[in-house]
């Protein structure tokens, strides 16, 4: 027979502690359990995957196993020594009620001696097979889903309901042409949260296996698109149109923001791009003690449309007045540093 690598079907290395052999039959069995997964050796993988762990969790067990198993590697050929089913009784005898596997030769070779593979409970066989199926329980899968809200959600938060179109129960041999289930759940979307977070809903996800509590739904965040208001991290950005006199000669003028309207003061000689911050007006604060973002208008120069005479003259008037002014003086400086360092 060929010797079996329990440490390579669970995927841990030799020197694994407990935990994390538990922590791998837990994922791999909820890969390959038959009841859920799509994998097409599903069975075979799972048995495997049931008896390396029966092995590999039982200290005496897998010490039994490490001491033959030190010169062989999976798939060589193997045979236990004269007499080997008679010096570990203890490790061949530590199997508990509804705890049935169907091993393989190997196994029985190792803890049961070659009897057929015959346990303390009886023959194995097929109703083994479904025993440890329906004896198993498993967590269910977590699912994802994405919610798109809206930028006065996160201001104030809201509450929203969701309807969820679950499988039917397959536990316990239960029919899977049962209609599919649909209800209705009440989330509440909590106040301060932003693009890529997500909302847990506490077993609303796929339904466990056997005693196994049900998985998590977890509403994956996205905030619909503003035609005012843009976020950035947890700062909220607005473009604030402004006249050229503002800019100049300062103002005070009244902008929206998401929570209201307010009077903001343009100071004298802003030019366009320059940001006035309201501080702790952009995303909210949260319950964990994120402090809220800022709110930033940048200022956009508005010229008025040349459509009258009255209109054209002014502009000549200011072309007359700002004969000095160049607008691209700035744009020149550049360019004369860079022929400087050619």
């Amino acid at each position: 027979m060929e010797f079996k690598d329990y440490y390579q079907t669970m995927g841990v290395e030799k020197s694994a502690t407990p935990e994390e052999i538990k922590r791998a039959h837990r994922k791999l069995a909820r890969k390959y359990h038959p009841d859920v997964s799509k994998e097409k050796d599903a069975e075979a993988r799972f048995k495997a995957l049931a008896e390396a762990y029966d092995v590999l969790k039982d200290p005496e067990k897998r010490a039994a196993y490490d001491q033959l198993g030190a010169n062989y590697q999976a798939g060589q050929d193997f045979s236990p020594p004269p007499g080997w089913a008679g010096r570990h009784p203890s490790a061949r005898s530590g199997f508990e009620h509804g705890q049935e596997q169907d091993h393989s030769d190997f196994f029985d070779a190792l803890f049961r001696g070659m009897n057929g593979g015959t346990d303390s409970m009886g023959s194995r066989g097929s109703g083994s097979r479904q025993r440890t199926h329906e004896a198993f329980d498993m967590h269910g899968q977590d699912q994802h889903a994405k919610i798109q809200i809206s930028l006065a959600d996160t201001y104030s938060g809201a509450t929203r309901t969701l309807q969820l179109r679950m499988p039917p129960d397959s536990n316990h041999g239960q029919t899977r042409n049962q209609p599919v289930q649909s209800r209705t759940i009440e989330f509440v979307i909590p106040k301060g949260i932003r693009a890529g977070q997500h909302i847990r809903l506490a077993a609303q996800g796929l339904p466990g296996t056997g005693q196994g509590s049900s998985g998590d739904l977890y509403l994956d965040v996205e905030i619909l698109p503003h035609s005012l208001f843009r976020i950035d991290g947890y700062d909220v950005y607005m473009d604030l149109p402004v006249a050229p006199w503002e800019a100049a000669l300062g103002a005070e003028v009244e902008a929206p923001t998401p929570t209201g309207r307010v009077e903001i003061k343009i100071p004298a000689g802003s030019a366009a791009g320059r940001k006035l911050r309201l501080k702790g007006r952009g995303l909210p604060g949260t319950s964990g003690g994120r402090a809220p973002g800022d709110f930033y208008f940048v200022l956009q120069i508005a010229l008025p449309a040349v459509d009258t005479e009255t209109a054209k003259k002014a502009y000549a008037d200011w072309a007359e007045a700002f004969k000095a002014f160049n607008p691209r003086a700035q744009l020149e400086a550049i360019e004369k540093t860079l022929e400087g360092q050619a």
